[in-house]
């Protein structure tokens, strides 16, 4: 038998040939993709009675948009405020929502956050993969699987719907790469939280235990070793990611700091390796890369609930958060059942302290969690002092944020903190963890003086709450205006209407 050896010539050939024939295969497809787009772009029109000459359109990628978080208020919100500003501007919204239709999810929006939408400068384009972005999906390799994911998403989008603008409300930068290639179009990002951070990387290498981080890893220094290495190269290819946006906005001081860190992140070794593989992702696009990210403080509904009294309050802790793991609902439970257990008057009298939970149930996974709750406050002995209430409608959220005397939020390192912010418009008093947004941009001195209280622990937790519960009627209507005051200036939807027209997205709109 003869072993056949090929020449240099011959496989640099055979390269040319495959590369070649791969680049006449894409702009085949490429070629048909933008002629099958103006066709649904006509039609898409046409449904909503505009006219095809005048009109942009901007696409929003947020598959959960029908989840009632506050990043869903920002979607919204924006396109709310386009709809007010830019009469020629039509929204498309990329949902995986598919058991809603767009008079369903309009409805909900009215319903949650008192948003009216116009239909008609709003349609949806139902992705039916979202499933592949679900963290249930990938229990291992869990960025790099929804990363990944995320990417079949954005091509299921483009081959669907390919707008003028493409702006991720969700945090799925890895799908730049796949709308610059199909699209060729400017992409944009309003990023809620860093899919990766240099905190998630020090918890790995210090073999800190974490929702992010198991049991099995952090008691591992071969497997923490292992995971370290996969985060310094998922952390370099969502690096180049970023970098592929024309622009980049964000939620808070936090988060800013972490992407513009991620922006200019670097590595030898992998940047050596990058530029040696074929058909390697580029950081750059025709609209330039984002060197840095600009604050766009999230919207607050300010509005009705800054009209709610100070006084009269109801000895209530109020926790308002979906239930996802990262928010740390036991930390609340546990706790509130110190605060009990230190400070026995609080159940010992008429009117007790009570504990009250409303969230979001997005998905089987959240459900579960809520069960698991239920039965924690149960092994605790707090059910008759506890109460949750699962998705619920705005008026019922309203209600509770007029009659509670303390907001809780436990979420460390919280982007932003939407929720910590209704609590102090609507006079309660804010008890935030020691980190993220809570700390460096909403409960912060005002005049000089404190707006609210920070905890890192379950012992500072209950200390704090056993504080706030402790003021007196003046201390405590005085902190009270405080905290709204700084709340209504700062992170109103005005505010945030403001700064959203004043960035630079609508300059890379084409001009007709």
């Amino acid at each position: 038998m003869y072993l056949h050896t090929f020449s240099p010539a011959s496989l640099l050939l055979a390269w040319a040939i495959c590369s070649a024939s791969v680049w006449v295969l894409f702009r085949i497809y490429y070629t048909k993709l933008q002629t099958a787009n103006r066709a649904r772009r006509t039609d898409l029109m046409q449904r909503l009675g505009r006219s095809s000459d005048s009109q942009h359109l901007v696409g929003f990628f947020h598959p959960y948009c029908n989840a009632g978080g506050g990043g869903e208020r920002v979607l919204w919100t924006a396109i709310a405020a386009i709809q007010r500003t830019e009469p020629n501007i039509v929204s498309i919204v990329y949902s995986g929502d598919i058991d809603a239709t767009k008079e369903e999810i309009i409805s909900k929006v009215k319903a949650r956050f008192d948003i009216a939408l116009d239909p008609k400068a709003l349609d949806f384009v139902f992705l039916n993969s979202r499933k592949i972005v679900e963290d249930s999906t990938w229990p291992y390799f869990t960025l790099l699987g929804q990363s990944l994911g995320s990417m079949y998403l954005a091509w299921e989008a483009m081959s669907k719907l390919i707008p003028d603008l493409y702006i991720d409300t969700m945090g799925y930068a890895f799908t730049f790469h796949v709308v610059n290639l199909l699209a060729g179009i400017p992409v944009g990002a309003y990023v809620h939280y860093p899919t990766i951070s240099t905190n998630m990387l020090n918890r790995v290498k210090s073999r800190e235990r974490w929702h992010t981080n198991s049991d099995t890893i952090s008691s591992s220094t071969f497997l923490s070793q292992c995971k370290l290495l996969y985060y310094r190269i998922f952390m370099y290819y969502y690096s180049l990611s970023l970098r592929s946006a024309a622009f980049i906005m964000v939620n808070s001081s936090w988060t800013q700091k972490h992407v513009n860190a991620i922006l200019q992140h670097s590595d030898f070794v992998l940047d050596t390796l990058h530029r040696m593989i074929p058909f390697k992702m580029s950081s750059k696009n025709k609209y330039g890369s984002a060197t840095s990210a600009q604050i766009v403080y999230p919207p607050c509904d300010t509005r009705e609930i800054s009209q709610f009294p100070l006084t009269g309050r109801d000895r209530v802790i109020l926790s308002l958060a979906q239930f996802r793991p990262e928010k740390d609902h036991p930390t609340q439970l546990r706790a509130f059942s110190r605060l009990l257990q230190d400070h026995p008057q609080y159940i010992d009298s008429d009117h007790p302290v009570k504990l009250v939970l409303i969230g979001g149930s997005r998905n089987a996974d959240d459900e579960a969690r809520v069960q698991s709750l239920r039965s924690l406050a149960k092994d605790l002995g707090l059910q008759e002092y506890t109460e949750f209430i699962v998705n619920a409608p705005y008026p019922i959220m309203l209600n509770w944020l007029a009659k509670a005397s303390i907001g809780l939020s436990t979420m460390v390192d919280e982007h932003f903190g939407i929720n910590v912010v209704e609590f102090m418009a609507a006079g309660l008093i804010p008890v935030a963890h020691k980190s993220g947004g809570p700390l460096q941009d909403i409960v912060v001195p005002f005049h000089g003086q404190p707006t609210g209280y920070h905890a890192d622990s379950v012992e500072t937790f209950a200390e704090a709450l056993h504080t706030a519960l402790s003021l007196s009627d003046d201390e405590e209507h005085v902190i009270r205006q405080r905290a709204r005051t700084w709340a209504v200036q700062r992170f109103s939807e005005e505010e945030f209407e403001q700064s959203w027209n004043a960035s630079q997205w609508k300059s890379f709109l084409p001009v007709n």
